[in-house]
């Protein structure tokens, strides 16, 4: 476990070594500094994973202490690491699922100008987000949490010459720094009632010091769970995510599966002993959770966009992660995160292959009769989206996904059980209509072959852990997060609802893949009708947009700002100050035109002014009198 630092150093050393070298090096020697680094860090996680569980510390954690960071007043937080089962959990997925979506990464990039550079930003990406699990208080928590941000922003705005991307990846920096806002407040708010950032204190004294349901209380929680949606991409700040996907697809598959979009789930459960002093605020992440999993289930049925339908589906399956939050389902919730990585990393990097293929056609209407072309990729996502729909029993995703309604059903949450199930359903139905669209029916782009071990490796990887080999894998929680409703009730044997919520679990999500097959396969015809209808068109568009929110922040937001930089441009305040001048430059217009050079106009000048003054004179003399 002494070598837990290593973890972060390796993927920082090489961004440092692809950002200083990365024109004079060749794709092979970048691609081996920028997937070995990889590779050594999920080696050491690995390691340090396994002499942390053959040896359990006292407390269930251990703590590094690498260096003294600051000191300010009595605000003194140190550089060190902290590991216990959370965050050993998100390391594993970090670097384990990081590593085989860099390997992937080094074929489909192969040929772009800017390889090295797309590895510099991608190490950087990897040691920012292990650093915010490993951080042991919330300032190391805030720098990995802004050096993703940071590294999102240079990832989807890679192809920054199309202007597009930069506006994307403008779109994610500015929405997630909305977020960061609240954090960094809610941090203060916490150092000034706690007098102290440290996560194990925090976690700890949290019941002691905030009255359970004061105020206080409710405004940290409101202020963490501000920064939480920002990163999560949940309501209301969902919109940057499905832009997002302007970046290179291994990005993608980053962002969604093993690092940014994780990060707002990690700090809920990380600080849960705060939350539960805020019960309000956990319904409320529970409410925002179903929220944001239905809207984006009906956002991803209309998607044209191969990558845009995953990235819906991510924002959805992250909404089952809050909403198991805010059922207090907090080690269903952690589960959860872990199998949607395998099999959204799996989805994503067969979407690249298929994009690939298809030499970079993206658009789902333009692909179909892939199956033939290329099976093994066909295969993938037969696992992968079984695993997003959670078919029963062979899928890594039905059990995170069937523990998580449970547990909203054992707690009373019934409303966000239903709005679960809800969007099993959808999530069933355009999962199929998606594999459907891109590997059944007729041919319409021509598509090749696909070949090299760094592509057929990770994928091969990522399909085992998708199965239900991935859902035997039981994070290391206990002690570290509390039991849910559910897990309680199985402990005392009560949990007699338990097979009647499974048995609604697995049906609902094998009614989604008929309900699917009914629409995209046997009534084709009444869906083509039902789209060009005026309410289907209306309806379609509206989900197409993902309910408008766009459109209300660019009323809201955009064109009031834009109105005030239109007025400031003038810049009023500088008009203002340009009142003297102007006075003096009138004066000296007028007087110029006096410089007649005209002697006789000069004297009577001069004995208009000797008279002017004579009589000045003598008016004061008068008055004075």
């Amino acid at each position: 476990m002494n070598l837990l630092s290593l973890t972060f150093l390796f993927p920082l050393i090489g961004f440092i070594l692809l950002a200083v070298f990365r024109d004079r090096l060749s794709e092979n020697i970048a691609a081996t500094i920028g997937v070995g680094s990889l590779g050594l860090s999920a080696l050491t996680a690995l390691l340090a994973g396994q002499d942390f569980l053959a040896h359990i510390p006292a407390g269930q954690s251990f703590h590094q202490e690498l260096w003294h960071w600051l000191t300010i007043g009595h605000f003194s937080p140190a550089f060190g690491l902290h590991l216990d089962g959370l965050s050993l959990t998100l390391l594993g997925v970090i670097t384990g699922v990081g590593f085989f979506i860099h390997l992937f990464a080094s074929w489909y990039m192969r040929g772009d100008p800017g390889y090295a550079r797309f590895f510099s930003y991608m190490n950087l990406f990897v040691a920012s987000m292990i650093l915010l699990v490993l951080g042991d208080n919330l300032m190391l928590l805030y720098l990995g949490w802004e050096g993703v941000g940071i590294c999102s922003y240079l990832l989807i705005g890679f192809y920054f010459h199309d202007r597009a991307n930069g506006r994307a990846a403008i779109k994610a920096f500015t929405v997630t720094r909305v977020g960061d806002v609240f954090l960094a407040i809610g941090l203060f708010m916490l150092f000034r009632e706690m007098g102290t950032l440290d996560i194990h204190k925090l976690v700890v004294q949290a019941p002691q010091f905030l009255v359970s349901g004061s105020t206080t209380a409710n405004w940290i929680a409101l202020m963490l769970l501000g920064g939480a949606v920002g990163k999560s991409a949940q309501i209301p700040l969902q919109t940057w995510l499905a832009d997002a996907m302007a970046g290179p697809t291994p990005v993608s598959a980053l962002i969604h599966a093993a690092t940014m979009v994780t990060a707002g789930v990690y700090l809920i459960a990380r600080m849960h002993t705060v939350f539960e002093a805020a019960p309000a605020v956990l319904e409320l992440v529970g409410a925002i959770g179903a929220t944001t999993l239905v809207i984006a289930g009906f956002s991803a049925l209309v998607q044209t966009d191969i990558k845009r339908v995953l990235a819906y589906s991510t924002m959805s399956q992250i909404g089952y992660m809050f909403l198991a939050l805010g059922a207090g389902a907090w080690q269903a919730a952690v589960f959860h995160l872990m199998t949607h990585a395998f099999f959204k990393a799996l989805l994503f990097l067969s979407a690249g292959a298929v994009i690939v293929a298809c030499h970079h056609e993206q658009n789902i209407f333009k692909m179909g009769g892939l199956r033939k072309k290329i099976p093994f990729v066909y295969a993938c996502f037969i696992v992968g989206g079984a695993a997003l729909a959670a078919l029963p029993l062979v899928t890594a995703g039905y059990y995170s996904k069937d523990e998580i309604l449970w547990e909203a059903w054992a707690s009373g949450h019934q409303g966000l059980f239903w709005a679960g199930l809800l969007g099993a359903f959808l999530t069933s139905m355009y999962t199929f209509r998606l594999i459907w669209l891109v590997f059944h029916g007729e041919e319409k782009t021509e598509a090749h072959a696909l070949h090299g071990v760094s592509y057929w490796v990770p994928l091969g990887v990522l399909l085992v852990l998708s199965t239900m080999v991935g859902g035997m894998i039981h994070p290391p929680l206990e002690g570290v997060l509390p039991e849910g409703a559910g897990a309680i009730l199985e402990l005392k044997h009560q949990a007699d609802d338990l097979s009647f919520v499974q048995m609604v679990a697995g049906g609902t999500a094998i009614a989604g893949v008929l309900a699917g097959a009914a629409l995209y396969v046997g009534k084709r015809r009444f869906i083509t009708q039902l789209r060009h209808s005026r309410l289907g068109d209306t309806v379609a568009y509206w989900w197409y947009n993902a309910f408008g929110f766009d459109a209300l922040y660019d009323l809201i937001f955009v064109k009031p700002f834009l109105g005030i930089a239109r007025m400031l441009g003038n810049d009023p305040i500088d008009r203002m100050l340009g009142v003297v001048p102007g006075i003096v430059r009138g004066f000296n217009g007028v007087l110029t035109r006096t410089e007649t050079g005209s002697l006789r106009g000069y004297a009577a000048g001069m004995a208009l002014g000797i008279v002017f003054i004579v009589l000045a004179l003598v008016a004061l003399q008068v008055l004075g009198k």
